[in-house]
């Protein structure tokens, strides 16, 4: 079973992270980047208005053109309040997203809770890259770059996070651990992991493609859209402010999420973020079992 916020623990992440939004668009319009939300964001805003009213996380994406102009204007504008978390600044940071973190702050998820990094309260940022349009070549990118995803992901930590049970579960998570005990013998180097992974998911950018997307998801093939269908973006109210999102904002949930995206989910099914460390930057910290 999930664990879940009280309602003014929930509140209170949810209005930070909104201020984080806030200033990821502010600096995004100002200087023309294109961005928008993706993934559970959407179903927050076309079913909810906002939150999924359980949940703590928005996701935002950019071209990779866009994204590492983005990472610029943090630092150079906005690095009084926030710092960006990813492998390429910390190769301790076991994951192939971004985050732009509120400094000061703790947010410790317990898969990560052994990973020496500096966890904030964090807006999730995805740069989208191209896929080729041939299918044969879009396969092996996708599915390269999700192995070497993973392999960064184990370097670090024996027991990620896995939705399969019983035996089948138990018999992943045996592999899990052999490979990272493989891997810290080997001593094989997390910077190595993750440059090779960051050539993959790259490989096309210097082609047009009709396609682009974040191959190192959970499932490789979910988080895949069409340029044509995704720009121009359409406008979506998320909590107070208008929001980009991808134009086919239905055609997207569907491909992340079949098609009851529109049904709540029993509560047993219910996703949360729900941290080992919280601190709001108060000295105000939860910490679960």
């Amino acid at each position: 079973m999930p664990k879940f916020y009280n309602e003014k623990e929930l509140k209170r992440i949810q209005s930070m992270e909104m201020g984080i939004l806030k200033d990821f668009m502010k600096i995004c319009d100002e200087n023309g980047l294109k961005y928008f939300a993706v993934a559970g964001t959407g179903i927050g805003a076309i079913r909810h208005g906002g939150f999924i009213p359980w949940d703590d996380d928005i996701d935002v994406a950019l071209p990779r053109s866009d994204y590492e102009k983005f990472i610029e204007l943090v630092k150079q504008q906005m690095s009084d309040k926030y710092y960006v978390l990813n492998a390429e600044e910390d190769h301790n940071f076991p994951l192939m997203t971004t985050r732009l973190c509120i400094k000061g702050t703790k947010f410790v998820e317990k898969p990560l809770k052994n990973i020496k990094c500096d966890l904030g309260i964090f807006l999730d940022i995805y740069a989208y890259d191209n896929y080729p349009d041939n299918n044969f070549l879009f396969f092996i990118q996708r599915w390269s770059a999700w192995f070497f995803s993973k392999l960064l992901i184990l370097r670090s930590i024996p027991e990620p996070v896995i939705f399969q049970t019983g035996l089948l579960g138990a018999v992943i998570k045996l592999i899990c651990r052999m490979v990272h005990n493989g891997m810290d013998f080997l001593r094989i180097d997390k910077r190595v992991l993750y440059r090779k992974c960051k050539s993959i998911c790259t490989r096309y950018n210097n082609t047009e493609t009709k396609r682009f997307g974040y191959p190192c998801d959970t499932n490789p093939n979910t988080n895949v859209l069409y340029k044509s269908r995704t720009f121009p973006c359409r406008k979506w109210k998320f909590e107070d402010v208008e929001l980009n999102f991808p134009r086919d904002m239905k055609g997207m949930l569907r491909n992340f999420y079949g098609d009851t995206y529109m049904e709540l989910p029993p509560v047993e099914k219910r996703k949360t973020h729900f941290p080992y460390i919280l601190d709001f930057g108060d000295g105000e910290r939860i910490i679960s079992d």
